[in-house]
């Protein structure tokens, strides 16, 4: 009987783990499987074990690839299986090709005359390839905000980074779940971002992955309203609430396609950009909504110099800017009042309220939009 051994933390059982094992077991006739307890897990590793012992030993002695299931007792961070492997006697120790002890575990074979093998890491298709996006999907939040931009976009692309300089922006809710997204699609409030934190991916690495910046899921994850310095990686230098501009923002829907990677590459006034965030940064430290909306008419001269189509007043607002760079979508109006508001979301079908989002002690709140703009979304065609 040729006799394979395997070891790993196994945290969380997933498909790439059963298709090791299947992998493993096809080089012999016994697979035996060692994994470190909870406590060896932690000190050894500083992972936190997932499953009790109990229930990690009757997962794994269900599966019927697996013949014999062993504990790693050894307080050796290289080899804590060193003992079981001894004890078991195998003629093959077969290791992933991102382990990271394969030396010392290919020494020891050596020592013991037991043959070394290295696989490479398969995992079918559509599957987690890991303990820890297994984890960060169950993490992950059932509802999350969008968000709006006020000044400084662009400098969250890696390759425009200007040191010193900012980006400002806050989340917004309206909220987003998985099942239920009552906003038009890539339309520049941050859709891809909040999509990514929905599914547990790692948003900043999808974001940079599109070829934009990391600003929409660094805000949407953070909530409130922000001010992050410019660089490859999200910083934060401040936030608050948001509460000031409760009341008093709205989204204009243009109806227009929004394509940001698409237009990522045309050439910008990065100097003005950060002088008109640097505006707004003071706006959301003082809390001055005319402050914040200085910054808001800035960027959107920006715009426009950039050949973005103009876009109308709505009722007696302060300042207004598409969200995004993408030369359509939602555009951002800020009202000094709340009854301004109320007039302005009276006098155009395509505009709606919404509000500064911040969330509180962990709370994972929805936050619906009222009936009646519901009932504009259907009309529209956002939602069915």
């Amino acid at each position: 009987m040729k006799k394979v051994f395997v070891s790993g933390a196994f945290n969380v059982l997933h498909a790439g783990h059963i298709q090791f094992f299947r992998d493993a077991r096809a080089l012999g006739d016994y697979l035996i499987v060692s994994f470190p307890p909870a406590d060896l897990l932690w000190r050894l590793y500083d992972k936190k074990s997932v499953l009790e012992d109990a229930d990690k030993l009757a997962l794994l002695n269900a599966i019927d690839l697996i013949d014999e299931v062993i504990l790693s007792t050894d307080e050796d961070r290289d080899l804590s299986f060193k003992s079981a492997f001894m004890q078991s006697k195998p003629d093959v120790l077969v290791v992933t090709t991102d382990d990271l002890y394969t030396e010392a575990k290919r020494q020891l074979c050596a020592e013991c005359g037991v043959e070394f093998v290295v696989l490479e890491k398969t995992v079918p298709a559509g599957h987690q390839s890991s303990c820890t996006q297994v984890v960060e999907r169950i993490k992950a939040p059932a509802h999350v905000p969008l968000r709006v931009d006020f000044a400084g976009g662009w400098l969250d692309v890696p390759s425009n980074a200007i040191p010193g300089e900012f980006i400002v922006n806050c989340s917004i809710s309206p909220t987003v779940s998985l099942k239920e997204w009552n906003y038009r699609q890539g339309a520049g409030l941050g859709g891809s971002g909040g999509w990514s934190v929905l599914n547990g991916w790692d948003p900043v690495r999808s974001e940079l992955g599109l070829g934009v910046g990391w600003q929409d899921p660094a805000v949407i994850a953070e909530t409130g309203a922000c001010v992050w310095k410019s660089g490859k990686h999200p910083e934060l230098d401040f936030k608050n609430t948001g509460a000031f501009l409760r009341g008093r923002m709205a989204v204009f829907d243009t109806r227009i396609k929004h394509d940001t990677p698409g237009l990522a590459a045309l050439e910008r006034n990065f100097a003005k950009i950060a002088k008109a965030a640097r505006v707004a940064r003071l706006g959301v430290l003082q809390q001055d909504i005319t402050v914040l909306a200085v910054a808001v008419q800035l960027s959107y001269q920006l715009q426009l110099d950039e050949g973005m189509q103009p876009l109308e007043r709505i009722g007696e607002s302060l300042a207004h800017k598409y969200c995004g760079g993408g030369h359509g979508g939602y555009a951002v109006y800020l009202y000094e009042t709340e009854e301004d508001r109320a007039a302005a979301l009276a006098s155009c079908a395509d505009l709606y309220p919404v509000e500064p989002y911040c969330r509180t002690f962990g709370k994972d709140e929805q936050v619906p939009w009222e009936p009646e703009y519901l009932e504009r979304l259907r009309a529209a065609g956002v939602i069915r």
